[in-house]
């Protein structure tokens, strides 16, 4: 699957097959590298803030990997990690900054959501009829369906937040947000369908882990009293195995990821540059 992506006949954008497809070959043949990457940043959550710094980084570390294996440009895991760890302060503000829209779009559905049921609510109730309390209803049912679709939208225009910061060279902590709105700009769709495309292949490994580990809790649970030595080994097990089964899934939503910025970046920018055959 090698496409020249400077050749002036290539116009169109990877198809969704060929993204996810080559996110599963990255994935595959880098799976004992991503995959302990994946667990060290698992790992760094149990760590107020720093440490949730560096699980972002560190999963950034792996869209970093995987683009420069796909632009034949490939780099040691100390080198990327080196890159990354030089910008913890810039994933910090991002961080932050996520955070801040996120609150404040929320607070801004839940107040508009709140405005609408109070009015729809008092001119049912003086109308006085069935009618009108449906028409009512159904007017904040569509402005649901509508916003909840609008959060989805500027959701995925956030998709490469934070792929660039760990790639490129002149991005810092905000710019990097302005620069996943850019890149995503006209591929909502694309975007939703490969996530989605990809929440169904995972399917298989949540459905393991989350068996074995409903299964542990439960029979120990039972089992054992809080406070027991034993009990407390049962707990970091089970979730001990969460976090591994975590850190499967991780490293193929960052490769995924990487993928998609490198399709990207070829179709608005021009990279230059010729998607590596997978033989990686």
């Amino acid at each position: 699957m090698s496409k020249n992506f400077n050749s002036p006949n290539f116009i169109q954008p990877l198809n969704i097959a060929n993204v996810i497809s080559a996110g599963m070959r990255l994935y595959r043949s880098h799976l004992k590298k991503y995959f302990l990457i994946a667990l060290k940043a698992y790992v760094w959550l149990l760590v107020p803030i720093y440490g949730w710094v560096k699980f972002s980084a560190l999963s950034a570390l792996i869209s970093r990997l995987s683009f420069g294996e796909l632009v034949n440009q490939p780099e040691s895991v100390s080198e990327g990690e080196r890159f990354v760890n030089s910008r913890l302060w810039d994933f910090f503000v991002t961080m932050i900054l996520m955070f801040a829209i996120g609150l404040c779009i929320g607070i801004v559905f839940i107040l508009l959501c709140g405005l609408l049921i109070g009015i729809s609510a008092v001119l049912g109730l003086q109308d006085g009829n069935v009618a009108s309390i449906i028409i009512y209803s159904l007017i904040v049912l569509i402005f649901v369906i509508i916003s909840c679709t609008g959060i989805l939208w500027i959701g995925i225009r956030f998709y490469l937040v934070d792929v660039p910061l760990a790639i490129e060279d002149d991005v810092n902590g905000s710019s990097t947000i302005n620069r996943s709105w850019e890149l995503t700009k006209g591929n909502v769709g694309r975007i939703l369908l490969i996530s989605l495309i990809g929440f169904l292949i995972t399917i298989p490994i949540q459905f393991i882990i989350q068996i074995v580990t409903t299964i542990i809790g439960l029979i120990f649970t039972t089992l054992l009293k809080e406070g027991d030595p034993i009990f407390s080994t049962i707990f970091f097990l089970y979730y001990g195995l969460s976090f591994v089964g975590g850190a499967l899934i991780l490293p193929f939503w960052q490769t995924v990821k990487a993928v998609v910025y490198y399709d990207l970046r070829s179709r608005h920018e021009g990279l230059g540059l010729q998607l590596r055959d997978y033989d990686i």
